[in-house]
């Protein structure tokens, strides 16, 4: 297929005739929404992308609606279209993936002339949906939030899978009462349209907990229509940051060993507020010291925790308080592989944004993608799924 450039600005289209509707009615698909923001859609998405691989020779992804954007040549493309680009090759035009970027003026933009933008926001993503499903035999279709989000632009998630044409699954989060009443708004939402909901995932289910939930939320979904397919287990390396992630959320400033920044994955965080004897049982891999940066005597404990063992020792070292180490300090950390950033914030606020903070699966985290995969594998029901389809 000839690789065409898509805007992403809706009053800049080619002069072609609106399509309304795709054209492209044999490729089958399913529209991937979930209750909220950050509840396991991307991470369903690019587990399901490799099981419907099994499945089907030829599988194509899209993600019509997109908020989190980069820049790839010249075209604003959603963060998960260039992920799950990266790690398939989905063999699609990256701009086709991700036709409609909503920047921080697009609302107002819209609101102010919706008559004239919707049909060529519709044309736009019917025009994008057909190229990514060129010559495939499925193509997933991933969306942003709850079914509602987009409403105030006229293209609500329900509305853009009704604009598809393809039935729907649910993700949401693990419990009992939440997920059967969240299903059942959503499902409303998407009934409104005539999109039909084959489906629900429950994810970040504790293993201990799971029979229990998946008992009760059964008997509460059977009840609303909507089939189980299945519970996706907690996984503490999917919700953990590596050590660049936590650079960008404090806007630290990296003193020592950032080229590593990709490849430490943060599993625990210790405020150094004790003496040195104390942290020494603290300085292992995984674990983060966060510390003022005039604490000598922390730094001299991690840096000879290095020496002895350079393959077990922290995973970093952020200093607080904008306040750096003696310049002799620094020489020595520069003989060690500790990565170390500097932050203006004190500990307390430092510490507070790593436990708050919204960890994405990023192309780059080479140890999280095999879980995704083997954990879709084995806890999704892709038989019902692939009948319902």
């Amino acid at each position: 297929m000839t690789k065409r450039n898509v805007s992403t600005n809706p009053f800049d289209l080619p002069a072609l005739p609106l399509l309304e509707k795709p054209t492209n009615t044999a490729t089958k698909r399913l529209f991937v929404a979930a209750t909220r923001m950050n509840d396991g859609k991307t991470t369903t998405c690019l587990g399901l992308f490799t099981a419907l691989q099994a499945e089907f020779p030829r599988v194509g992804f899209i993600k019509p609606i997109g908020q989190r954007f980069v820049e790839v040549h010249g075209h604003k493309v959603d963060e998960d279209s260039v992920l799950l680009d990266t790690i398939y090759k989905v063999h699609v035009p990256i701009e086709s993936m991700s036709p409609v970027a909503i920047d921080s003026t697009f609302t107002r933009r819209y609101l102010k002339n919706p008559t004239e933008m919707l049909p060529k926001l519709e044309d736009q993503i019917c025009r994008a949906f057909d190229r990514v499903s060129w010559e495939k035999d499925f193509t997933l279709i991933e969306g942003t939030g709850h079914a509602g989000v987009g409403s105030v632009f006229d293209l609500s998630n329900a509305r853009v899978a009704q604009l598809l044409k393809a039935k729907a699954v649910i993700v949401c989060p693990g419990g009992i009462g939440r997920p059967i009443d969240e299903v059942a708004l959503n499902k409303a939402l998407f009934d409104k349209v005539g999109v039909e909901v084959v489906g629900a995932i429950i994810n970040k289910v504790e293993l201990n907990k799971a029979d229990f939930i998946r008992d009760h939320v059964g008997r509460g979904l059977e009840r609303l229509g909507v089939p189980l397919l299945g519970l996706l287990p907690v996984q503490k390396v999917l919700a953990s940051p590596n050590l660049r992630q936590i650079a960008a959320e404090i806007d630290g400033r990296w003193l020592n060993a950032e080229p590593t920044a990709d490849s430490v994955r943060v599993k625990r965080v210790v405020v150094g507020a004790m003496t040195a004897k104390g942290i020494v049982e603290h300085l292992c891999p995984g674990t983060v010291i966060i510390t003022p940066g005039d604490r000598d005597d922390i730094l001299l404990a991690a840096i000879s925790g290095a020496k002895l063992s350079p393959t077990d020792t922290v995973a970093g070292v952020i200093l607080t308080n904008n306040i750096e180490p003696h310049a002799k300090l620094l020489e020595l950390l520069a003989q060690t592989k500790i990565p170390v950033m500097l932050a203006r914030e004190e500990s307390f606020t430092i510490t507070s944004k790593i436990d708050t903070m919204t960890v994405k699966t990023q192309p780059n985290d080479q140890d999280k993608i095999p879980v995704i995969k083997q954990m879709v594998q084995d806890h999704l029901d892709m038989k019902t799924l692939r009948a319902a389809l």
